[in-house]
């Protein structure tokens, strides 16, 4: 499982002053005072935390869940490719 749940947490506790209590992945947006323009925002600050670039096209993204979702789609389609035969020495 990845940690995007926990750091999407981070910064809506602190961006959003929404409690762990009120976070699940079914939790709306709505719900929790995020309208479209505070998911605007949100993505924002997403793209600068995981490094990511956002496209311009619209998702629809309804929940907590939905959110981390996107994050991590967009996590495994522009992570580095792994170099084939790479091996670390430890």
């Amino acid at each position: 499982m990845s940690d995007t749940f926990e750091r999407l947490s981070v910064i809506l506790h602190k961006d959003y002053a929404i409690t762990p209590e009120q976070l699940n992945m079914d939790a709306a947006l709505d719900g929790l005072g995020i309208d479209s323009l505070g998911l605007v925002e949100l993505l924002f600050t997403v793209e600068e935390v995981f490094g990511l670039r956002l496209p311009s096209e619209p998702v629809p993204l309804e929940n907590v869940g939905d959110v981390v979702r996107y994050i991590d789609q967009l996590r495994a389609e522009q992570a580095p490719p792994v170099e084939a035969g790479l091996v670390l020495a430890g």
